[in-house]
């Protein structure tokens, strides 16, 4: 699944124009509604909760946990992210705090009820940061309080689906995206060429680290968090080997 840029890493005007629409063409609005779903009934979330989302992009959790009456903290490392959050829950007066703040050293107030980190943002950070991200979570969920991980590049995931090279198109945007799999720590090199209508390019790399699932566990019980269950379909299916997505849920 190729890995489209925020707006304020790229250099043409279609792309930046186009940012917010490729990630939905990625991830279709159908899905956050689902998930969304999801995370209300399963962590019974009401007006009273607090929510913290980590790497939280243009909101599209953030916004649609608030749009219930759900207070959120959205906390990204981009300003577009950032501004754009603002701007929708300014819009919409929507209980969102929105917060650009580098998330590997990012020290929330408060505690939370639910903490999630979605759309395979957490497989952005290294082993050593991977960690401190978790020991934070767990000093800031209250007691009995939870962690969702969604991800796509676990181990289990990406050594049936790994794919050297390939071509796709995303609202217009064609993308040749060539990954190599390294170890030392394990992860994805990808390299990405955009190619526009107008036939303007511009070429954006990434770095995805792989973790197994038992090293997930791992790293989770460290900072303590008990991790409860992984799903490939929240609430409906269990993860099994191969499946494209996982959702890891962990109590504190």
């Amino acid at each position: 699944m190729p890995k489209p840029p925020s707006k304020e890493n790229v250099n043409n005007d279609y792309f930046k124009g186009q940012y917010k629409e490729i990630w939905r063409a990625v991830i279709p609005e159908d899905l956050t509604v689902k998930e969304s779903d999801f995370m209300t009934k399963h962590f019974s979330l009401s007006p009273n909760s607090r929510v913290l989302d980590l790497m939280c992009g243009y909101g599209r959790h953030a916004l649609a946990l608030s749009r219930k009456g759900i207070s959120v903290t959205a906390v990204d490392n981009l300003a577009d992210y950032i501004n754009e959050v603002k701007r929708m829950a300014d819009q919409e007066h929507l209980p969102v705090e929105p917060i650009r703040a580098d998330v590997a050293s990012y020290k929330p107030d408060g505690f939370f009820d639910l903490v999630i980190c979605m759309g395979n943002s957490l497989n952005f950070f290294d082993p050593h940061d991977t960690r401190k991200i978790m020991t934070t979570v767990s000093d800031h969920l209250k007691p009995g309080g939870h962690f969702l991980i969604n991800t796509w590049t676990l181990a289990e995931i990406v050594i049936k689906h790994f794919r050297d090279r390939y071509w796709s198109e995303i609202n217009g945007v064609k993308f040749l995206t060539e990954s190599k799999y390294l170890f030392h720590p394990t992860r994805m090199e990808t390299e990405s060429i955009m190619i526009a209508p107008d036939g303007k390019t511009e070429v954006k790399t990434g770095v995805d680290y792989v973790y197994s699932l038992s090293e997930m566990e791992w790293m989770l019980r460290n900072a303590g968090l008990l991790l409860e269950e992984v799903y490939s379909i929240p609430g409906k299916k269990i993860f099994s080997l191969g499946d494209a997505r996982a959702y890891l849920i962990s109590k504190k």
